[in-house]
């Protein structure tokens, strides 16, 4: 008998066929005791596992490129933790066998986390996943991890690491479902990059039963079980309409009226430029420069080699507009040598422009090193600052950006409720604002953009935070410069025409999402999204604000 679940939908996209569970997590290894003589040994096998682990989070990193690096990358850092390396050995030094060790540290490095108000829950299964493949190194037991299987299949997971999602192969993985996670985790993100259907936040997600047939809509969140023949059609159906709108829409981004709204691309590095291109990208809309800092948390890269990396994504737009965000580091981004380790709340701490101010040095260098960059190339540069407060952060940015001779416009990100309300006092230092609207919900709603179990909160359709839109883009108006959004928010083709309705001028979003966006827009005037953005923003929930916009949309 079908019935139908309802999670929250992350990738577009419709995938039908059978359930396949990931690999159970390694079970938790004996309490034994060892002799004193063996605890060097039993150290040394720890240290081989933490490195050999590490190294095969970077290789996987390699061959994933763009932002799964990135995030790989930052698993990798996580195993070989100095301080959760010496608790394993204090604990093999006390009688604890190899495992049993890392299995304790890790367990007291996941409380420690839980403790300091849990802002950092959303790391807990990338800790995980390094903890079980440290384990099963050790244990000699198979890698927890995607199923074999020679047929494709619905992945079905608590949760996913990183590792796992991003080397997934599309041709087998039509799709995936998580119980926990929410719509700007790692995984959904990654999805996004993959093109792969993904449902994330659906409760009681593992009690689907092994090989039960199941249809995932990505773009609604919701998930038929046993679905009737008639079910299948519609959705088949539906995505055949989709994919034929997709290919009939090529060229810049504009409303049915020609009213023209620039779509741009989400990067985390040069290797993410190739699929912007291929998406017909206008340029970039975000560009995290995160990966280049994530190689070695120690040290900051030279301004050599941010200079080669720079200019390998500013080639690929010729008369394109390239957004570059300056380093974002803290919070769930941490580097050694930038931010503290006893922030009690690293996210309502020394974070983003904060750090960089910190630290000048880093932030000239890397000014320095964009300008070089950009020497000669008929690119429209444009540097933006992560968590701008207020106007007094913002001009000490622009004052960095002329000191270090930067010939580009000067932006501020709002992802604080702050900087929305106070978008005008911002625009008289910088000459446009980008909306991060994951951070903008989290702060907004006090909701941890990681966490599954507040994913209502973090849904981008919520009302206030419509209205936290609304007053940027009307600000940015009202000063006759632009405001556009970079965030997650972006990639949902409703949902980008009513932030055009809101007065959004441009909209960046992963590379994946161009063409869903480009079909959408073309559909509907500009009047049109108007109306539904005043219905949504006049809605009493997120639900109702995408149905009443839904609704004027295709005019009931």
């Amino acid at each position: 008998m079908e019935t139908t679940l309802r999670g929250v939908g992350v990738s577009h996209g419709v995938a039908i066929g059978e359930v396949r569970h990931m690999g159970t997590a390694v079970l938790e290894p004996p309490a034994k005791q060892i002799p004193a003589e063996e605890a060097e040994r039993e150290q040394g096998r720890a240290r081989k596992a933490v490195e050999a682990v590490a190294a095969d989070l970077m290789a996987r990193g390699n061959l994933a490129g763009g932002e799964a690096q990135a995030v790989l990358e930052a698993q990798a850092m996580m195993a070989q933790d100095p301080e959760l390396l010496a608790d394993v050995e204090r604990r093999i030094a006390v009688g604890s066998t190899a495992e049993r060790a890392v299995y304790d540290a890790f367990a007291a490095y996941r409380e420690l986390l839980a403790n300091a108000g849990e802002y950092l829950a959303g790391r807990v299964a990338d800790l995980d996943d390094v903890r079980n493949r440290i384990v099963a190194r050790l244990l000699g037991v198979p890698m927890p991890g995607v199923p074999d299987s020679d047929e494709p299949y619905v992945l079905v997971a608590r949760d996913l690491a990183p590792a796992d999602t991003a080397l997934l192969d599309p041709t087998l993985v039509l799709g995936f479902v998580t119980e926990e996670g929410g719509p700007t985790s790692h995984s959904a993100i990654l999805a996004r990059a993959l093109g792969v259907p993904a449902v994330v936040a659906l409760p009681g997600a593992g009690e689907l039963a092994e090989g039960t047939l199941i249809a995932v809509d990505g773009s609604t969140g919701e998930i038929f079980v046993e679905p009737s023949e008639e079910k299948k059609e519609q959705l088949r159906a539906a995505a055949a309409e989709r994919k034929a709108a997709l290919a009939a829409s090529t060229g810049p981004g504009a409303t049915a009226d020609g009213h023209k709204v620039p779509l741009l691309a989400n990067v985390g590095g040069p290797a993410d430029v190739p699929a912007a291109v291929e998406a017909g990208a206008e340029g970039v809309g975000l560009f995290r420069t995160e990966f280049l800092f994530l190689d070695d948390s120690k040290n900051a890269p030279s301004e050599e080699k941010q200079v080669e990396a720079y200019r390998q994504v500013l080639e690929a737009f010729p008369e394109g507009r390239v957004v570059v965000r300056v380093l974002d580091a803290g919070a769930d981004k941490p580097l050694d040598f930038l931010t503290p380790a006893d922030e009690p709340n690293p996210a309502l701490g020394v974070r983003g422009l904060r750090t960089l101010l910190d630290h000048p040095e880093i932030l000239r260098t890397q000014l320095t090193a964009l300008a070089k960059a950009a020497e000669g190339l008929p690119v429209y540069l444009e540097v933006m600052a992560p968590m701008v407060a207020d106007r007094t952060d913002a001009k000490a940015f622009a004052d960095a950006c002329r000191e270090a001779g930067l010939q580009a416009k000067f932006g501020a990100m709002v992802e604080i409720p702050s900087a929305a309300l106070r978008a005008r006092s911002i625009l008289q230092e910088v000459e446009f604002l980008s909306l991060g609207t994951n951070d903008l919900a989290q702060y907004t709603f006090a909701a941890d953009r990681q966490v599954g179990a507040v994913s209502r909160l973090q849904d981008p359709w919520q009302p206030a935070l419509l209205d936290l839109v609304a007053l940027s883009a009307e600000a940015a108006k009202a000063e006759g410069k632009s405001c556009g959004v970079c965030g997650e928010a972006a990639s949902d083709p409703l949902l980008a025409c009513v932030l055009t309705g809101l007065g959004v001028t441009s909209l960046s979003m992963g590379a994946a999402s161009i063409p869903y966006v480009r079909a959408t827009l073309a559909k509907y005037t500009l009047a049109q999204c108007e109306r539904a953005a005043a219905a949504a923003r006049a809605a009493d929930s997120a639900d109702e604000a995408r149905s009443a916009a839904q609704a004027v949309l295709s005019g009931e």
